[in-house]
Order: C-alpha cells, then structure tokens, then sequence
C-alpha cells in the first residue's frame, strides 16, 4: 500500500469513527427533557450500527497507519539509536513539539480525571452504591493499564505518531460511553478509554527524549508533562463546572469526540519517528526530521557485551533503595490521584455542596497549581532533581494533612488543601519519571521507568479495589492511610535518591565501549 492509499484509509477510518460516534447522539438529545437521564432506555438500530461503524473505522485506521513490514522493520529498528548532541540549540520546531505534546497531555488526563466528576451523577441516575460506580473508574484504571503495554509496544514498532493518532481515533470512539443507558457498558466503554488513554505519556517522553538535545531534556520533560497533568485535571473540573449542570454528567464523555479529532488535526504538527523513518528505509524522509531537530542515529548492536555487564550495575542497597523509594511515592501518588481526588467531588456533594459549585472549587485549585509546573521545572534543572521530587512529595503530605484538617474541623474552603495536593501530585508526576530515567543504567533504564509507572496506575486500582470490596472508608481515615506511604517515599528519596542534574548519564553504565555507544 502507499503513502498515500495509507493516508485516505486513516481518513476514512477516521469519518466512520466520528459518523460511530454521532449515531449515538439522538438518544441522548432524546433524554433532554429528562435531564439526560438514559438509565433504562434500549438501545435502538442507529446505535448498533454506529458501534459496528466504530470498529469499523478503528480497523480501517489502523490499517492505513500501521506498516505491512512487522518483521524487518522491527529486525532494523532494534539497533537505531535516535538522539540530539548535547550542545544542539533549541530550535521553533522543539518549542512547537513542545506546545503540541501539552496539548495531547491535557486532552489525554482530562479522560481519567473525569472520572471523579462523572461518579455523583452516576450513583444518583443508576441508583447503585458507591462501591458499585467504583467499578468504572477500576476498569478504566486496568484499561491504562493495558493500554499502556500495548501502545508502547506500537510505538517502538510502529513509530510514536502512529502510536498516538491510533490513540486519538480509540479517543473519539470511546465517547460514546456518555450515550450507553446501561452501568454495564459504561464500564466496557470506560475500559477501552483508559486503554486508548493509557500509552500516552510513556510515548511522549520516547518522542521528547528523541528529539530533545541532553541539556534541556529534564526540563522539557518536567514541563511537558506538569502542563498536561494539571491542564488536564483543569480542563476536566472546568467542562464539569460549565457543562455538567446543563447536559449532566454524560457530557464528559461526549467530550471525547471533538477532543479526539482535535488530536488527530494536531496530529500533522506531531514528526514521524527518526528511526521508524530509518527502519523502513525512508532515509530522506528520517533526515529531514534529524535536521529540523539536531538529531544524529547511531548504531548500538557493538555495545551489546557491556550493555550486559551494566545489567550487573543494579545491585546493591543504593540502587535498590532507590527503586523501592520511587516505587511507594509512584504508588502513594496513585492512591492520591485515583482515589482521594476521585472521591473527593463526591465527598463535597455529600457535604452539601452543588455538583456546580465542587467542580468550581477544583477548577479554581487547578489553576492554582498551574504556575507551579513552571516552577517545578525550574527546580528541577536549575536546583536539584532529587530535592525538586522531595519538596514535591513534602507538598502533597502538607496538602494530606490539610484535608485531614478540614474534614476533622468541618467548614472552610476546600481550595487550599486541594490545590496543595494538585500541586503535590503533579509535580511528583511530572517529575519522578524523568528522575526514573535519568538515574538508572542503560540497560535496566526501561524496565525500571515502565516499572514506575506502572505502580502509579496500581496505586488506582488498589484505591478503587478498597470500594469495590465494600470497605467503606471516610477522607479521614483514606488521608491518613495515604499519609503514610506518601511519608516514607519523602524518608526514603531524600536516603536514597541521587542528583541526576547536569550528570552525563553515560556515567551510570559499565564500560567504555557502552558509554560511546549510548552517546
């Protein structure tokens, strides 16, 4: 197939998605004058059919994104190493990567972040206990979990604009969880979401870390993904303020639909991957983005003996130390963002509080935090990698106990304590994967960044695990259990943790001849 036969499939792929997707809307402006409330309504021919042309269109896409070559491109691709010279200036076409990445970001967090703002709505329309609507924000939580194997998976294969345009078109596709009259397929609906959210941010760094020169990589990552983390949590208590007392709480998930296709427009601003380009042969193609980006490819297959010995570096308390310390602040900060901050509209709702006026108060924490991304950044690259994730770990224990505080007490405003933890969270976010990156060798550098974020989404599901068994826990004793790991991750990174900042991170592999290959 050609590029160009490639491109009208992806095209139609994408038009059958979105035609999927609108098919569901009359019901749901059927339901208008019951406040588009769609529990127990069946669901007619024109939804069927829109289902049928989402798969459809799915199939269709990524058969126009995805290459027929899986075999030789993955034989040439596993030696390509892509990266920019330390000394490489930051050019327009980095600052534009930059800015088209946060937006991705915002419109890939806002989805999950949803999800505290859709529960009230669904407990009062399904009629079902807490425990019970838990079971969506879990599924969602196992989909990013899936999700984010999966898409990382296409994006060393397939190259990381594939991997996030697939992305995007599962995006418009899922929002039709906001049209299902049943509990049961908003869960189904709501996993495929968290899988089409999931790769996300993983893809981003691959890309950033790519194109980025060395020097300003830690505080493009910290930036990029601060930016997202709290534009998305923004994004998602702003729509909810603004649309949910209107349409309900289903709008949110309508969202994904012009969301969706605003990712996949911004898609043309996204460079195909340098080395996806040079393991399919497209060598004018791959250098042309190497030039736009300071770029060079090497080739690491004659590093391979000391890339073996530096597997052998990751022993000893130190590094394992480290390990477990950015293990339980990636779990702490999951319980935090998948669990308190899920509950807590609820929990405002139960205070007393309009559904308006709780999505109001966390939007107007949101934007609090916002100026404090740049900060991190700063800190980051400026100060210190290692006390920058502290200060941010200490912030979200002071945010802790800020909400413990208000919950004993009663009344005051919740903005203080919520932007404190929103603050907290997105800085550690934002930061522990790069620190992740930067401060384990060559060889184990993946496993032990996949392994990272991976805790961040087990600390979700073991938050929404505790309401789907029926244990019934107040915010007092939820910030107090939190509390404590979030504690010892603060003890055990200040013990353990390294500074990484202007540090050549050849110098944490084994060997000469891996140093010059990972250059």
């Amino acid at each position: 197939m050609s590029d160009r036969q490639a491109v009208w499939a992806f095209a139609l792929g994408c038009v059958a998605v979105t035609l999927g997707v609108l098919a569901h809307l009359p019901m749901f402006a059927m339901a208008r004058a019951m406040h588009y409330r769609l529990v127990g309504m069946p669901m007619d021919n024109l939804m069927l059919g829109g289902m049928a042309l989402i798969l459809l269109g799915t199939a269709i896409a990524a058969y126009g994104l995805l290459p027929r070559e899986l075999a030789a491109q993955r034989a040439a691709a596993a030696d390509i190493v892509i990266a920019a010279p330390e000394d490489a200036p930051l050019s327009l076409a980095h600052w534009r990567l930059m800015a088209v990445l946060v937006i991705a970001l915002i419109i890939d967090v806002m989805k999950p972040a949803s999800l505290g703002f859709t529960v009230p709505g669904m407990i009062s329309e399904y009629n079902v206990p807490k425990q019970t609507v838990s079971l969506v924000p879990f599924f969602a939580l196992a989909g990013t979990v899936t999700g984010s194997v999966l898409w990382g998976w296409i994006a060393d294969i397939y190259g990381r604009k594939a991997s996030i345009l697939l992305s995007a078109v599962m995006f418009v596709g899922t929002s039709i969880c906001g049209a299902m009259p049943s509990l049961a397929w908003n869960i189904a609906m709501c996993f495929m979401m968290g899988a089409a959210a999931g790769g996300m941010l993983p893809v981003t760094y691959a890309l950033l870390a790519e194109m980025m020169p060395n020097r300003h990589r830690g505080w493009s990552l910290v930036l990029v993904g601060g930016l997202g983390a709290v534009g998305g949590y923004f994004a998602a208590s702003g729509l909810s303020a603004l649309l949910q007392p209107v349409f309900g709480w289903r709008i949110l998930w309508l969202a994904n639909l012009p969301t969706g296709l605003t990712l996949v427009l911004l898609g043309a601003l996204i460079p195909e991957s340098a080395k996806f380009l040079l393991a399919r042969g497209r060598i004018e193609e791959a250098e042309a983005v190497m030039r736009r980006f300071g770029a060079r490819a090497t080739y690491a297959s004659a590093a391979a003996p000391a890339e073996a010995r530096a597997s052998q570096a990751l022993t000893g308390l130190a590094l394992y130390g480290k390990l477990t310390a950015l293990s339980i602040c990636a779990l702490s900060w999951g319980l935090i963002n998948f669990g308190l901050l899920l509950w807590l509209p609820a929990d405002l709702v139960a205070k007393g509080y309009s559904v308006s006026v709780s999505s109001r108060l966390l939007a107007e924490s949101a934007l609090i935090a916002f100026p404090t991304v740049f900060a991190a950044a700063l800190l980051y690259s400026r100060w210190s990698t290692k006390w920058a994730l502290a200060l941010m770990i200490a912030l979200t224990l002071a945010g802790l106990l800020l909400v413990l505080r208000l919950e004993q007490l009663g009344g005051g405003s919740p903005v203080l304590p919520v932007a404190l933890l929103i603050v907290g969270t997105n800085g550690i976010i934002a930061i522990v994967l790069p620190y992740t990156a930067e401060s384990f060798p060559l060889r184990v550098r993946g496993r032990a960044t996949g392994w990272i974020a991976a805790c961040t989404k087990a600390g979700g599901l073991m938050a929404q695990g505790l309401t789907i068994s029926g244990v019934a826990l107040s915010m007092v004793t939820s910030s107090l259990i939190v509390m404590v790991p979030t504690f010892v991750s603060l003890v055990l990174v200040m013990w353990f943790g390294q500074e990484t900042r202007g540090r050549d991170l050849r110098d944490l592999d084994v060997g000469s001849e891996l140093s010059g290959a990972a250059g």
